[in-house]
């Protein structure tokens, strides 16, 4: 309870402090729900699984932190995250390896629908970057959803998947407003996404068995 009234805390200031336009205060309470999310996954069973997810969150935050620093440092916040996914698509990994077709077409396609969009309105020198992270993002949303149906724990699964769904949901966003058109509800439509998203794929470690 402690560590959701300090994320519940944490997210209420930051949107305050973007309603204000207080930039300040945004970038000091911005990483407090991820790091309220890491002191929670403590109390998960100590799997690979959890050790993973915890090295995704920690390269979160430090997502987060470069992201709303002053100054355009988009293309490091979008590193710091491209290795978030990685570690996630590790821990998806190290307890689901069954092909699951159908989820790898549904995140291709996916995928695909989003960079089509973003690269028909021009990425000019972000083209690799936006790629290669749109790639990367797919493969952790088709092994979040192939643990569904399979022998992981129902629960883990299903919050894994909504989180991974929540997450790519909440990149697009970014990707429409930054590329394509910015429109007002932006920012407060794609963070709280990117919470639940980070929440989801948190809590479907405490699915996880003792190993």
């Amino acid at each position: 309870m402690p560590w959701l009234i300090l994320a519940l805390m944490g997210a209420a200031t930051y949107l305050y402090g973007l309603s204000t336009h207080a930039m300040l205060l945004c970038l000091l309470v911005k990483p407090m729900p991820v790091l309220a999310l890491l002191g929670w996954l403590n109390d998960a069973p100590p799997t690979d699984y959890r050790r993973w997810i915890s090295l995704g969150l920690i390269f979160s935050l430090v997502g987060d932190v470069l992201l709303a620093w002053p100054g355009d440092l988009f293309i490091f916040g979008l590193g710091a995250f491209l290795f978030a996914h990685l570690a996630y698509l590790k821990a998806y990994l190290s307890d689901c390896r069954r092909p699951a077709l159908l989820p790898l077409v549904v995140a291709l396609l996916v995928g695909a629908i989003l960079l089509g969009v973003l690269i028909s309105h021009g990425l000019g020198p972000l083209l690799v970057p936006v790629v290669v992270y749109a790639l990367v993002i797919s493969a952790m949303l088709w092994r979040a959803l192939a643990r569904l149906g399979s022998d992981v724990p129902k629960r883990s699964a299903l919050l894994a998947a909504s989180g991974a769904v929540a997450f790519v949901f909440s990149d697009a966003l970014i990707g429409i407003n930054r590329f394509v058109v910015a429109f007002e509800a932006a920012p407060y439509l794609l963070i709280t996404a990117y919470w639940l998203g980070q929440w989801g794929i948190t809590a479907s470690a405490f699915g996880q068995k003792h190993r």
